[in-house]
């Protein structure tokens, strides 16, 4: 089984095609110029984009949107959803700025913010294509643009993070209401945003290693770990630039729940009274460290650890807001070993006017009742590492759930 995931894990389809048949000549034909006003300059008319603009100079990318030799797309949040970003970013640098301060200074503050930070927040918000809002796709999960911003140029040169715009359940990017669209400029075009898509510089496991609702989880990743390849560890996968998973990551009360369940059967089918299996199963349960008890060992191996790991992760990013309004099963990276397997349900709830998810499910094919609950932010939009759902990073998404997924 083991191998069958790894396999899965790295797998990888390149088409290749070819034409013998020669090229016909086609002759030149004149290009007029592009006329009208840049992105820049449509940022610079837009009263209510002020901040905006002054982050995108505070970042020195003006003269690229100024470059009517290229075309983009940006994602652009008015004054009002800017701010409490910047009030973010402000109280992290021991600043406090009250929400309602005048954007003078809001904008003082702009010119303070270090240009690495700026440079990340504008291009991650700017992809290097015109999208119109009729070519943003209906579909789950959500099709991948890169931006113009290089999370990790030690890496590559090429590297590019991701944006994901949807029109699934509504206009989104990433997990983020879109507002406003096709404000044309000469070079491209402006669709507006209700705040600012953040970039993620932390990878999965930075957050699964530090969370301390997720320590299970962590042994339990460690312990599928135990004897594989260099370079083929689920650690590695989730550290890494490249991949790009949906984690649906078991609280440490879910995991007690489910690893006592499973102890106190294993012993009840050995002959121990229920009455007595059950009080040792559940201290057995109580520390992450029941992965690597020596009594357990025959029953939690590294196959089967990993095999359950591997349930609770999709091959792509996947927003609660993209989930299907009905229940609907998707492939995991289980299906790198057992490809026949019928991989997970997921079901979004939205409860008008509410534009987010009000609720959303995680149920394993089996139908063991009751399904996964993902554990909704308490806002909508809280980030990295304070939020429950939609928590986004370089290589993924995370939502924490408050069941463990089996397999079988």
């Amino acid at each position: 089984m083991k191998s069958k995931i790894l396999n899965g894990l790295m797998a990888v389809m390149i088409l290749l095609s070819s034409c013998n048949k020669e090229p016909e000549v086609i002759k030149d034909i004149p290009v007029p110029p592009v006329t009208g006003p840049t992105l820049g300059e449509v940022l610079d008319g837009n009263d209510d984009d002020s901040l905006f603009y002054r982050l995108v100079d505070r970042a020195g990318q003006l003269n690229l949107l100024n470059d009517k030799s290229k075309a983009f797309t940006m994602f652009v949040p008015g004054n009002n959803g800017l701010k409490p970003v910047l009030v973010a970013l402000a109280a992290q640098a021991g600043v406090t700025i009250p929400l309602q301060a005048p954007n003078a200074v809001f904008s003082g503050f702009i010119s303070q913010i270090p240009v690495p930070v700026a440079t990340a927040l504008v291009q991650y918000n700017i992809i290097p294509q015109t999208i119109k809002s009729t070519s943003i796709a209906n579909m789950f999960p959500n099709f991948s643009y890169p931006s113009i911003f290089n999370p990790a140029p030690t890496v590559s040169a090429l590297a590019r993070l991701n944006t994901y715009p949807s029109t699934r359940n509504g206009a989104w990017l990433n997990n983020i209401p879109i507002t406003g669209v096709d404000q044309a400029a000469s070079n491209g075009v402006i669709h507006h945003t209700a705040t600012l898509a953040l970039p993620s510089s932390r990878y999965l496991w930075n957050r699964i290693s530090t969370d301390p609702e997720l320590t299970y989880l962590k042994a339990a990743v460690l312990k599928a770990d135990e004897g594989a390849p260099a370079g083929q560890t689920l650690v590695g996968f989730l550290s890494s630039f490249g991949p790009n998973f949906t984690v649906f990551a078991p609280t440490d009360n879910a995991f007690k729940t489910t690893m006592a369940g499973l102890i106190a059967t294993v012993l009840v089918n050995s002959g121990i009274p229920l009455n007595v299996a059950i009080p040792v199963a559940v201290q057995l349960a109580s520390t992450p460290e029941v992965f690597n008890n020596p009594a357990l060992a025959s029953v939690l191996t590294p196959q089967t650890v990993r095999g359950i790991v591997v349930y609770h992760v999709l091959g792509s990013r996947a927003f609660t807001n993209n989930f299907p309004t009905t229940q609907t099963a998707f492939p995991t990276l289980l299906n790198g070993a057992i490809s026949t397997h019928p991989g997970l349900k997921l079901q979004a709830t939205f409860t008008p006017p509410n534009p987010f998810v009000t609720g959303a499910t995680v149920k394993d094919v089996y139908n063991n009742d009751p399904a996964a609950n993902i554990i909704i932010n308490t806002s909508p939009l809280t980030p990295d590492p304070l939020g429950t759902s939609d928590q986004n990073f370089i290589n993924g998404v995370l939502h924490k759930i408050d069941r463990v997924l089996l397999p079988q």
